[in-house]
């Protein structure tokens, strides 16, 4: 179905490129307190050394939270809103995953005591546009830093939820690849792949128009071309690529949106805990494959675009080609195909995880295909 109308909303400024960190300084001006949010692995690596020298100098003020988790549950993201909201901070700078940037944004859109992300959960439209962002991803994989959205576990459902509205989008963006230099290869490849199956279910996608085209294809063409060099050989330039391409497809979400891909995810990553790149890279080949009928024709553009084409092979054909290199790149990354990496009688589970995708309707209504139930389980047996 082609749409009559369409919009996207970007980030006001993106800096990329080899030393881009050093461009914090120039968003520093107007500013008192600063509040900078990480993991800590990203703080034990000394990544936010830099972004801290940089305010000392600027002399902003700032305080650091360094203990910001994986997957977060909602209640973990209020506990940070909630030192925020004492801080008051003007610039709010997330550095890390897709889980510390969903944090910042949210920690952005809650400035004032009584507003939490529970409540956000509720009513998106409670989202205000508090202190100035900044996003400074460590994996290319989320996009977070140009997306809409901020996803939060929700414990007492055991599902994934995705929290959006366009004032959650980031002010600004630093792409440096000095940031992803150090990241073990197996957070590298799933963040990767994560990153991909954005590009391609935005691309697939029922809402797909001209403008997450644009970007979706660009980011294909990048990740593809850069996915293996940057996990495998830590290729400077593969790295570089990598952010860009994940940050295109971030763009592309926020134009389109994704669909059963990480629809089926969302109760894996809530009920099991599965890292939320890890289960989309699992489940990416297998929906694409009952996809296949119904976005024939947009996989062979990819063909086409991202191969090479020329070919005289027929549209079903190339399809199944791009399909394949999925497999291939997954299994090449040596990401676990399988549920029982993670979780013990998943067999058992079934019921649950089916009923829980199923409740993902904002999701399900952006696939080409309709899934029953029945597909649905029998998508998630594949992977046991």
């Amino acid at each position: 179905m082609e749409l009559s109308q369409y919009s996207t909303t970007m980030p006001k400024k993106v800096f990329a490129g080899t030393n881009a960190i050093e461009k914090l300084a120039e968003l520093c001006p107007g500013h008192k307190k600063a509040l900078i949010l990480c993991g800590r692995s990203v703080y034990g690596g000394g990544m936010t050394r830099r972004p801290e020298e940089i305010l000392g100098v600027c002399g902003v003020e700032y305080k650091l939270i360094n203990t910001i988790p994986a997957e977060p549950l909602v209640d973990d993201v209020d506990a940070v809103i909630a030192q925020a909201q004492e801080w008051q901070p003007d610039l709010v700078i997330g550095m890390g995953g897709g889980s510390v940037m969903d944090t910042a944004k949210l920690v952005s859109a809650c400035p004032q005591k009584g507003q939490s992300a529970r409540r956000l959960l509720d009513d998106f439209s409670l989202v205000v546009k508090g202190a100035e962002t900044v996003m400074i991803p460590t994996t290319a994989g989320s996009g977070s830093e140009a997306t809409p959205n901020a996803i939060v576990t929700v414990p007492e459902k055991e599902l994934k939820v995705g929290i959006v509205n366009s004032l959650l989008i980031a002010d600004n963006v630093i792409l440096d690849p000095s940031t992803t230099a150090t990241l073990p290869r197996k957070i590298a490849a799933s963040a990767g792949v994560d990153a991909l199956a954005h590009t391609i279910e935005c691309y697939t996608s029922n809402k797909a128009n001209a403008f997450s085209d644009t970007w979706a294809m660009k980011g294909m063409k990048l990740i593809f071309k850069s996915i293996e060099a940057a996990c495998n050989d830590n290729d400077e330039q593969a790295r570089a690529d990598m952010l860009v391409g994940a940050f295109y497809g971030g763009v592309a979400i926020a134009a389109s949106g994704t669909t059963a891909v990480h629809a089926l995810s969302y109760p894996l990553g809530g009920k099991y805990h599965v890292p939320h790149g890890v289960s989309n890279a699992m489940l990416l080949y297998p929906v694409m494959n009952f996809n296949k009928d119904a976005v024939q024709d947009r996989l062979a553009e990819i063909y086409d675009e991202v191969f090479g084409g020329g070919c005289a092979f027929s549209s079903g054909h190339k399809a199944e080609l791009v399909i394949a290199e999925i497999s291939r790149i997954v299994r090449s990354l040596d990401i676990p195909d399988k549920l029982e990496a993670y979780v013990t009688g998943a067999k058992d589970e079934l019921d649950t995880l089916v009923d829980s995708t199923f409740e993902v309707k904002r999701l399900l209504n952006n696939n080409v295909k309709p899934l029953t139930k029945e597909d649905i389980r029998n998508i998630y047996l594949t992977l046991i």
